[in-house]
């Protein structure tokens, strides 16, 4: 049974944040210290007023405008305040971090700041590649890693674009053209933040990325809040998944799902307010509380998880940092599950083939496939892929038959049978860079696909069908 905890003020919200294991205090029904592990409460504007009590009515609150920005990249990843003497600004940066980003509490929306560094305002065309994939100009300086996309559920043409250096795009035409967004909300402390995971249901969206910082939407992404995440969540947020309503039926709002690289799994159906522990330990705990579990490299673990993937289910399938064992989640489980990994190489990255089942891709550029479904497969088979020794870093499908393989120095492999064989697509070869991952989204009549990459590489899927010019 899951158990939702209230919170209240951290005593130490204005301290560097340490990530604590779960504990069953943090999820039973009556906890005997008020020390939830993800809190909320409003904020106000300003860092040095007092905050409300945790149980003061919600305030109406205004939303910050996502606007155009003339770059959404800054000439470092980071800025500090400036300061006479050096340590005590860190130490102050470091404070007003920690008490306004990770402190409890939903966020009213931040106050404008300054625009960026002139950069060019919209993307300059595209180039195709081959009849499955063109490469789409973006309006972003090279060195921006793309780390993920999504579309709002009302307007499959309208989404949004993430990576490194705080980078937000928006496209309304199904990602033939973009134009850089800023949001001022995740600007007042002097960092540029890395744009992990977005995902929608409807016009509500949410945003995770690193330092620590989730954002919402309710319209959109015309406005954005800032939601502060507690000083005490294990782990950064990795993943997070805006969940429709149960039975396929239009989305009450407020419902998300928040995923750690630490295993922690959190559950609002309330906008934020309030979050329910899904699991009632770390992976780390999880692990050195069964050293004799027989999976290699698992005892004493101390670590995170390198790539989370959840299915449609909900399941949850995690690679561990080091590669060399992947664990498994599914709802109503109070813990993650550890296995031995299938191939004797370490593991990059793991995920559902369309039919449920698990595929896996190895540092030495193996892929392999469960011969069952669900996370409970314990049999897996080599696909036939030469893959010269690069490794696969993603595989995506964009129908049951039809599916991508990528990886580094412009690797691009494709299958027309479900993933048990591939064939290089050269269309990539000249693509100067690294291909992190492929995205595919949509029901399968106007299904988008992308991949992104590193120095702001983006692929758009334009629907080759069976074959593809360019396929080796």
């Amino acid at each position: 049974m899951r158990a939702r905890v209230r919170v209240g003020p951290s005593a130490r919200a204005g301290r560097e944040a340490h990530p604590q294991p779960l504990g069953p205090a943090s999820i039973c029904a009556r906890p005997p210290a008020p020390a939830p592990i993800l809190t909320l409460q409003s904020r106000t504007t300003t860092a040095n007023k007092a905050a409300p009590s945790a149980t003061a009515p919600r305030a109406a609150r205004p939303a910050v405008a996502a606007r155009a920005s003339p770059s959404p990249d800054a000439a470092t990843d980071a800025a500090a305040p400036s300061s006479s003497s050096p340590s005590s600004s860190r130490r102050a940066a470091l404070g007003a971090t920690a008490a306004a980003a990770l402190g409890l509490g939903l966020a009213a929306a931040l106050p404008a700041g300054p625009a960026r560094a002139a950069a060019p305002s919209a993307a300059g065309g595209s180039k195709v590649l081959s009849a499955d994939w063109e490469q789409v100009a973006l309006p972003v300086d090279k060195g921006v890693v793309l780390l993920d996309i999504g579309f709002t559920g009302s307007d499959p043409d309208h989404g949004f674009l993430l990576g490194t250096r705080q980078t937000l795009l928006e496209t309304r035409d199904g990602g033939r053209t973009w134009q850089p967004r800023s949001v001022d909300a995740a600007r007042d402390e002097g960092f540029n933040y890395r744009f992990q995971s977005i995902s929608f249901a409807g016009d509500e969206g949410w945003i995770v990325g690193k330092p620590a910082i989730l954002l919402r939407t309710t319209d959109g992404g015309t406005s954005w809040e800032r939601v502060p995440l507690s000083n005490k969540l294990p782990g950064a947020p990795l993943l997070i998944t805006a969940l429709p309503s149960e039975g396929g039926g239009k989305s009450k709002g407020g419902q998300a799902e928040l995923t750690t690289d630490q295993g922690a799994i959190y559950v609002t159906d309330n906008g934020a307010y309030t979050w329910t522990a899904a699991v009632q330990e770390t992976v780390d705990a999880t692990l050195n509380r069964t050293v004799s579990s027989g999976i290699s490299g698992a005892s004493y673990y101390e670590g995170s998880f390198s790539n989370v993937a959840r299915a449609p289910n909900g399941d949850y399938v995690a690679v561990s940092s080091r590669g060399n064992f992947y664990m498994t989640w599914t709802p109503g489980q109070p813990y993650w599950q550890p296995h031995n990994r299938p191939a004797a190489r370490r593991l990059q990255n793991m995920g559902w083939t369309e039919d449920g089942r698990l595929w896996v891709t190895t540092r030495g550029g193996d892929m392999l496939l469960a011969e069952g479904g669900g996370v409970a497969a314990d049999k897996f088979a080599n696909a036939k892929l030469s893959s010269r020794g690069f490794g696969l870093l993603d595989v995506s499908y964009a129908s049951a038959d039809v599916a991508f393989a990528c990886g580094g120095s412009g690797s691009l492999y494709k299958s027309t049978d479900g993933g048990a064989t591939w064939r290089r697509d050269r269309s990539a070869d000249d693509v100067a860079g690294n291909l992190y991952a492929i995205k595919f989204s949509g029901p399968p009549a106007s299904r988008h696909g992308f991949i992104l990459g590193n120095d702001g590489i983006l692929l758009r899927y334009i629907g080759g069908g069976g074959t593809a010019e360019g396929t080796a």
